[in-house]
C-alpha cells in the first residue's frame, strides 16, 4: 500500500492551477502537476479523471447546495425567491476564495476547451434547478425560464466578483445582480435596481 498523502486533492488542485497560470492550460502535463504537488500520477488519477477536472472539483457540491436551498425553501416561497435562497446558500463555498476564483476565471476564459466545459456544467446546474422547481409544483415553461434566470445571475454575478478591483462580499454582487434582474422582469429598468453594499473603490 502506498504511504498515505496528507490532503493529496487539494494539493494538486493548487498545483495545478498554479501551473494553469503560469504556462498556460494546454501547456501544461499531469506529470508536471503531480511533480509540483509532491506527488505522482498514479495518485493524480486517483483523484482526477483527467487535468480539466481539476478546474471543476466543486461543481457538484455546488449544485447540491444549490438545489437543497431551493429544494428546502418554504412553500409559500415565489418561484424566483427559492431561487435566492439557493444563491444566498452557495455564497459560504467562496468564502476568503476570490483570489482563487480569480486565477481560475482567467485560466477558463483563457482556452475553448475548458470555456465550453463551464458552459456544460451551467447547463446541468439549470436543468436541475428546473426539475427541484417543477417538484416544488412550478409549472413548465415558468420552471425552466427561472432555473436559467438562476444560473444567468449567478454568472453574471461571479464574474462580476471576480472583476478587478471588486470589494464587496459575492453575496452582495449575487443580491444586486438579483435585484437587477427582478427590475427588468418587472418590466423596469436594470440601471435603476439599488447597489448594494459600498461601492468599490
Amino acid at each position: 500500500m502506498g504511504r498515505w498523502q496528507p490532503n493529496a486533492r487539494g494539493r494538486l488542485a493548487e498545483a495545478a492551477l498554479a501551473l494553469y497560470s503560469e504556462r498556460g492550460y494546454e501547456q501544461t502535463t499531469v506529470a508536471e502537476i503531480a511533480g509540483r504537488a509532491g506527488l505522482t500520477e498514479r495518485t493524480f488519477f486517483r483523484h482526477y479523471a483527467d487535468k480539466r477536472e481539476v478546474l471543476f472539483d466543486g461543481s457538484g457540491a455546488l449544485q447540491e447546495l444549490f438545489v437543497d436551498a431551493v429544494t428546502g425553501a418554504p412553500r409559500s416561497a415565489a418561484p424566483i425567491d427559492a431561487l435566492a435562497a439557493g444563491l444566498a446558500a452557495i455564497c459560504p463555498m467562496f468564502a476568503d476564495r476570490r483570489e482563487h476564483a480569480r486565477r481560475r476565471q482567467a485560466v477558463v476564459m483563457a482556452n475553448p476547451e475548458l470555456l465550453e466545459r463551464e458552459l456544460i456544467k451551467l447547463a446541468s446546474l439549470s436543468a436541475t434547478l428546473a426539475d427541484a422547481l417543477r417538484r416544488r409544483g412550478v409549472a413548465e415553461p415558468a420552471a425552466s425560464l427561472t432555473a436559467e434566470a438562476g444560473v444567468a445571475v449567478f454568472k453574471v454575478g461571479f464574474e462580476r466578483w471576480t472583476a478587478a478591483g471588486e470589494e464587496r462580499e459575492l453575496s452582495q454582487v449575487l443580491q444586486e445582480s438579483l435585484t437587477a434582474f427582478r427590475a427588468v422582469a418587472a418590466g423596469g429598468r436594470a440601471d435603476s435596481a439599488p447597489r448594494t453594499g459600498p461601492a468599490a473603490p
